[in-house]
């Protein structure tokens, strides 16, 4: 989860969710779990032995400080991963501007671009250090690509380009040698009913969120939107045709508008194992693996093709989103957190 900028947080935001949960479930098991009142987004869990942990947001005392670090920098995970000889998606990092100035290196925005032509278009461009899928974009050409770096470079002074590699996208959820959750992740999409148009598409579902108690908020500003649009000789007025479904964004976060479908009781054991033994080499006990399956993960991984990419890896998980899928979901989520809640208590 993204930090808080305490500026604009309110104290009943639904960034709380985890604080809550851990609230109540400490209440369920007798276990002390103090929130700083103003806000209600950190705590401290009181241990067995009397000792404190501490949590913020979804960064609990499990993980090592510099494992967490490297996993929150795309660049530095994957170059680790790669070391250990997972497969990661290729790419390079550039520099905004100002820091290639500042670091007197050619590899800025233009360095970039040239790249991005000899790996061939469409390519992926996204923030280094961002999370939840924040402005990572597929661009086609060089209009496109100037946009999303000059947007992207006012967030971050390092960016990925990485080439289009088209699969299934799964996160697995790892806790201590075991997988919690696994799901997979689907596009911020609208389906046509031959009258209304893209605009009105968004609008209703924004409605239907709020209608099954979804916190998502679909940012209509988002000018990936018209990238895709655009692409596909589309525009915000246009009306698709009935039952025709249109993603209107390429990267499929839930915290973007994108949907879950649970896989947690499908998972293939070699799957199990990957995302716990990346999780394990990065030095991490709760991760989130986030992998590109070219077939399916309830197939086996085929060793001799290799049919997957880690797409990146996340120390500090938020499952907010997925908890809000389905009744299973829901106790999936709430059945995790009282395992963190344990642990951190010194529970074995």
């Amino acid at each position: 989860m993204a930090k808080i900028n305490n500026s604009n947080f309110q104290p009943d935001n639904p960034a709380n969710f985890v604080a809550a949960l851990l609230k109540k479930l400490g209440q369920e098991e007798k276990i002390k779990v103090e929130l700083e009142p103003v806000w209600k987004y950190v705590g401290r869990i009181t241990r067995q032995d009397g000792a404190f942990t501490y949590f913020r947001g979804t960064n609990f005392d499990l993980n090592g400080q510099g494992s967490m670090e490297i996993a929150t920098d795309k660049s530095y995970a994957a170059y680790f991963l790669k070391q250990v000889g997972y497969r990661v998606i290729p790419g390079r990092t550039f520099y905004s501007p100002d820091f290639a100035k500042i670091l007197k290196s050619p590899d800025g925005p233009e360095a970039a671009y040239r790249y991005a032509k000899t790996m061939g278009f469409p390519v992926i461009v996204k923030p280094n250090s961002a999370s939840q899928g924040k402005l990572v974009c597929l661009v086609h050409n060089k209009t496109d690509f100037t946009r999303a770096v000059k947007k992207i470079c006012e967030i971050d002074r390092v960016f990925l380009v990485q080439p289009f590699i088209a699969g299934r996208d799964y996160r697995v959820v790892i806790l201590d040698n075991e997988v919690i959750s696994a799901y997979e992740r689907l596009p911020l999409s609208v389906t046509g009913d031959g009258v209304s148009t893209i605009n009105r598409l968004l609008d209703n579902k924004q409605r239907d969120f709020r209608a099954r108690g979804r916190d998502t908020i679909i940012d209509k500003t988002d000018f990936r939107f018209d990238l895709k649009l655009k692409n596909n000789n589309l525009n915000r007025a246009s009306v698709l045709a009935k039952g025709q479904i249109f993603a209107l964004l390429d990267n499929r976060n839930l915290s973007t508008g994108g949907e879950a479908v649970d896989v947690t009781d499908k998972i293939h054991a070699s799957f199990k194992n990957l995302a716990i033994n990346i999780t394990r080499d990065m030095g991490l006990r709760y991760c989130g693996v986030d992998l590109m399956i070219r077939d399916d993960i309830k197939k086996p991984l085929n060793p001799k093709i290799n049919n997957y990419h880690v797409i990146e890896i996340n120390s500090a998980p938020g499952l907010d989103h997925y908890a809000e899928s389905g009744v299973k979901q829901k106790k999936i989520v709430k059945e995790m957190y009282r395992k963190i809640l344990k642990k951190l208590a010194g529970y074995r």
